[in-house]
């Protein structure tokens, strides 16, 4: 879609919601791919028990959200609250657009109940927290129990244990000459950063200036490089290999180990039964990293009645109504209670998840890190695992995107 017919879309969604509105009338865009959600019940559910207070809904295409929501807020007429995510928040800040709730979170009942690390992870860089979460995602490590039993193996919980143990579990079972199972399924292509992050910033390396470069950065990744190019523990599709091919030769039995989200546990099981397991990530060089996939709501500095706003969205995170919000989206609750009583996913994905939350991170918030991701990364990291470059050079590459 052009920015012009996305623009023009926008403004037409907006004409048709300029009407005022009460005071105490709550205009909230979310979006959810399900049109079978539970939005409009948990509408009514919080009507009924805050009376006076009005909420309108709306659901919001995603391949449109982000325009239309910065076009309404420069046109002045932003919605009270909305969905939101990290991506977004220093461009939200930038245009004074959100409410600082610090206060509010300080004093709602809710607070204790969220899980561990999500304020820290979605405050911004200001030290304000804007966001409230609502719904996430870790990564951690997806490994076939079945076969680390058969060669008396345990979940690995250091890289030293990791390597050795995606050495043993690559084998030849037919006898033909070559691995036909192999010990980690890498995603070298898009979206691969996360499984490099996971053995490379574990390790102290991150963006700033110097530190990928640095003698320990580099060593992160050529320690990913010899996996593959010395101990042969990825399968040779490694350097292309993305979603659909490393989540495929895992549910297959090609591969061993891999790293994703709860997001895919459903499908696991549905191919593997009790034969697929979860664990944190190893750690790696006397640390952890691990990545985190976030959507929080936000109150916008706009609103007419900013207290009705923050009862809506505290609503949303509370026990119970966050359970029934995040059954129509397949991510996690974001409180405790929730987390215990979910049914969606099997309870040792969730805990792999919970036990991973303490060290999730967010890669930088920065206009630069679209191209790490699209481009830079998977680029490099396809040219240092077929030899055409060092991981000196691809951590070089890396620097000079965020540090030119």
């Amino acid at each position: 879609m052009s920015k012009l017919v996305s623009t023009t879309l926008a403004l037409g969604l907006l004409a048709g919601t300029a009407t005022a509105h009460a005071e105490d009338t709550v205009r909230f865009w979310y979006h959810f791919d399900n049109a079978d959600n539970p939005m409009s019940e948990l509408v009514a559910k919080f009507e009924a028990e805050n009376p006076g207070i009005k909420v309108e809904a709306e659901n919001v295409p995603w391949n449109s959200y982000y325009d239309n929501l910065y076009t309404a807020i420069v046109a002045g007429n932003a919605p009270d609250a909305a969905m939101v995510k990290m991506f977004a928040q220093p461009r939200l800040v930038e245009m004074g657009a959100l409410e600082p709730i610090g206060s509010q979170i300080d004093a709602w009942d809710g607070k204790a109940d969220l899980q561990e690390n999500l304020l820290e992870l979605t405050k911004a860089s200001d030290g304000n927290n804007y966001y409230l979460p609502v719904q996430y995602v870790v990564l951690y490590l997806y490994y076939r129990a079945d076969m680390l039993q058969e060669l008396g193996l345990e979940p690995p919980k250091t890289c030293d244990e990791f390597r050795t143990a995606a050495i043993k579990l690559t084998r030849d079972t037919n006898g033909d000459g070559q691995p036909d199972v192999y010990g980690f399924g890498f995603r070298g292509g898009k979206g691969g950063h996360d499984h490099w992050g996971s053995f490379v910033l574990s390790r102290g390396a991150n963006f700033e200036a110097g530190s990928l470069t640095s003698e320990a950065g580099v060593a992160g990744t050529q320690w990913v490089v010899d996996l593959f190019q010395k101990d042969k523990v990825f399968p040779p599709s490694a350097p292309n290999d993305g979603f659909k091919e490393v989540t495929g030769a895992f549910k297959a039995g090609k591969t061993a180990m891999t790293i994703h989200h709860i997001g895919s546990s459903n499908g696991m099981v549905e191919a593997l039964g009790d034969k697929v397991s979860a664990t944190p990530v190893p750690e790696c060089g006397g640390g952890y990293w691990t990545a985190f996939g976030d959507e929080s709501t936000a109150v916008f500095s706009t609103a007419e009645n900013k207290d009705a706003a923050w009862k809506w969205i505290s609503f949303l995170s509370s026990a119970g109504n966050n359970m029934e919000f995040n059954k129509a989206t397949g991510q996690l609750p974001v409180t405790k209670t929730d987390s215990a009583n979910w049914t969606l996913h099997e309870k040792r994905f969730v805990d792999a998840t919970v036990q991973s939350l303490p060290f999730a991170r967010l890669l930088p918030n920065k206009p630069e890190t679209s191209d790490f991701v699209n481009t830079v990364w998977p680029v490099n990291m396809q040219r240092a695992l077929t030899g055409e470059i060092s991981a000196e050079q691809m951590n070089a590459e890396i620097n000079k995107l965020y540090n030119p």
